[in-house]
């Protein structure tokens, strides 16, 4: 049977565990994005190599296992000069694995807008950087949400890999306990409950800009 009061006393710990999760996601996200939108351009962009450059990094980064690429950053990266916190390297772990998702959410929504826009930007005589600003954007951020959301998700959820390198978050504040108390079933069945927890949220949230975003284009 779970011990149902041993969760609840374990639970300050776990929620201070959690507030670690929320900050290196949430950096991660804005930092994520922020590279993900830059890349698609480059991507997209005609300077030279660039767009190869982009794709070598998008495919190095997606044919090499997540946490392989947490140990480099912590325990590579200062054999090259830069030393970084266990927090830090957190997020640049998760900002790097998280941009290439991005960038590639970003341009599919960006290829997705259609030839005819541009002839009615055209037509209203609207300027490039105009038709860039409002039409092409606007409707490819609408397109890339879904995979947008759900590689936020992911975000949070890889998080949790960050327990290997001595990130004091949700998941090491449970292994922690598990070691400690032995309460196996109890910790993780409350830490999968406080993920999901989590992950609803973020996705109720994400469904409801969508819904929100998808009003226009709605026939009344």
């Amino acid at each position: 049977m779970i011990d149902w009061a041993y969760i609840i006393d374990a639970l300050p710990a776990l929620f201070r565990g959690l507030g670690t999760t929320i900050m290196v996601s949430v950096l991660a996200v804005a930092f994520s994005l922020l590279i993900g939108l830059a890349g698609c351009i480059l991507r997209l962009s005609n300077i030279p190599m660039a767009g190869r450059i982009v794709a070598a990094y998008v495919e190095f980064v997606r044919g090499t296992p997540f946490l392989v690429q947490v140990f480099f950053i912590f325990y590579g990266l200062p054999d090259l000069g830069l030393t970084l916190s266990i927090f830090w390297s957190g997020v640049l772990a998760l900002t790097i694995w998280a941009s290439v998702f991005h960038i590639e959410s970003f341009r599919a929504g960006f290829t997705s807008v259609g030839r005819n826009m541009s002839d009615a930007s055209a037509s209203l005589g609207l300027k490039s950087w105009q038709h860039g600003l409002f039409v092409i954007i606007p409707i490819a951020l609408r397109s890339a949400l879904p995979s947008t959301l759900n590689t936020v998700v992911g975000t949070i959820k890889n998080s949790a890999y960050l327990q290997a390198i001595g990130l004091a978050e949700l998941t090491y504040v449970a292994i922690g306990k598990v070691a400690s108390d032995f309460r196996t079933v109890e910790m993780f069945a409350a830490i999968c409950l406080i993920y999901l927890v989590i992950v609803l949220g973020v996705s109720a949230l994400g469904h409801a800009l969508e819904k929100r975003l998808d009003e226009p284009y709605r026939q009344r």
